[in-house]
């Protein structure tokens, strides 16, 4: 067992206490003059973790405000969101112009966090580490390569023992922010996943073959249960169950594992970029230690709230941006880059 010194871990644990008395109390500041609220809100069902412990954080320093949210699906949460039947949204892929244009109380979209879309598998007394070119993944998904000992697979892997046997592809079944970051990427691969494959979408159609489940926990359970089976799911909830992950090849023809590194270098290419260009600049990103797949995840907010309430939210997503951050790489999140958060704070003053 690994020890620290004592003065060592009462340094961390004093600086992290700082930093969320600090942020905390600005936010009580902000939200000082607000009575009893409640706020309802629902949708990603990958970031839904994160916001949970948001929720919880931020309630304790904020007894007046309630929170409530739940996880539904990108889909049916900008439905519920462009419904008005919630105070917020949340969801893997911004709204389109012509979405927000049909919202009569406007919407700001504010990037929350990010996350990354990872292969997980299920093959027994397999040891060492499954490698997936960008090719080969891609044809796993289109039905193309259908066994696990595909020539493909193994000349990938030729240090696995790897069985003659049906590969079992699970998807989601709802409408869902982290199926358009995967089809996304898919089509920024290889332009047949749109001429001839399921297209981009939150909900497409999968081979007849897939398995499907809801949400990305269901995903992941799916997978944990099924032997031979492959499917997308947040790292987060794959790395919750223990499931193996695949080393994915990048842009740059390398092989890397999803860690906070590789994926912080896949968000690097997004520097520069402005509010409405986050989600493109992330479809295949460069960088030899990048992450292939990786997503923003954004609030949908009002544009306008009755006074009390607007304080509210504008104190929750104030925190969630800044020392709500530092919960992300506990959970398997990105926490944002510094210039992408200041760019939902100030997204945050279009509020009335």
């Amino acid at each position: 067992m690994v020890s620290f010194p004592l003065s060592k871990l009462t340094r961390s644990a004093v600086t992290l206490a700082c930093v969320f008395t600090l942020t905390a109390g600005a936010a009580m500041l902000k939200a000082a003059a607000v009575g009893n609220i409640e706020l309802r809100g629902a949708g990603s069902t990958l970031a839904a973790p994160l916001y949970e412990k948001w929720i919880d954080a931020f309630e304790k320093t904020h007894p007046n405000i309630s929170l409530s949210y739940e996880a539904v699906g990108s889909g049916e949460g900008i439905a519920r969101f462009s419904a008005d039947t919630v105070e917020f949204g949340a969801s893997d892929v911004p709204l389109s112009p012509a979405e927000a244009a049909k919202l009569t109380r406007g919407v700001i979209q504010v990037p929350a966090t990010a996350g990354m879309v990872v292969l997980a598998y299920n093959l027994a007394n397999i040891t060492g580490e499954l490698k997936l070119p960008q090719d080969v993944y891609f044809d796993i998904f289109m039905g193309r390569i259908r066994t696990w000992d595909d020539p493909r697979i193994r000349a990938a892997n030729p240090h696995l023992r790897l069985p003659s046997r049906t590969i079992a592809v699970v998807v989601r079944q709802e409408s869902s922010g982290t199926t358009y970051a995967f089809t996304n990427h898919l089509a920024a691969i290889n332009e047949d996943w749109i001429s001839k494959g399921p297209g981009v979408s939150k909900l497409v159609e999968w081979p007849h073959t897939a398995m499907i489940a809801r949400g990305n926990e269901g995903v992941a359970s799916r997978i944990k249960i099924s032997e031979g089976s492959i499917g997308y799911v947040e790292w987060g909830f794959a790395r919750r169950l223990g499931l193996p992950v695949a080393l994915l090849q990048n842009k740059a023809g390398e092989y890397v594992a999803p860690t906070e590194e590789t994926g912080t270098a896949a968000l690097a290419a997004s520097a520069g970029h402005d509010l409405e260009q986050l989600s493109t600049s992330m479809a295949n990103p460069g960088g030899r230690e990048a992450y292939p797949i990786v997503t923003y995840s954004w609030l949908l907010l009002y544009e306008d709230y009755p006074e009390q309430e607007a304080q509210a939210i504008d104190s929750f997503v104030d925190f969630g941006l800044g020392a709500g951050q530092t919960i992300a790489a506990g959970l398997g999140y990105l926490a944002l880059p510094r210039a992408v958060a200041e760019l939902g704070k100030g997204a945050l003053s279009r509020m009335k």
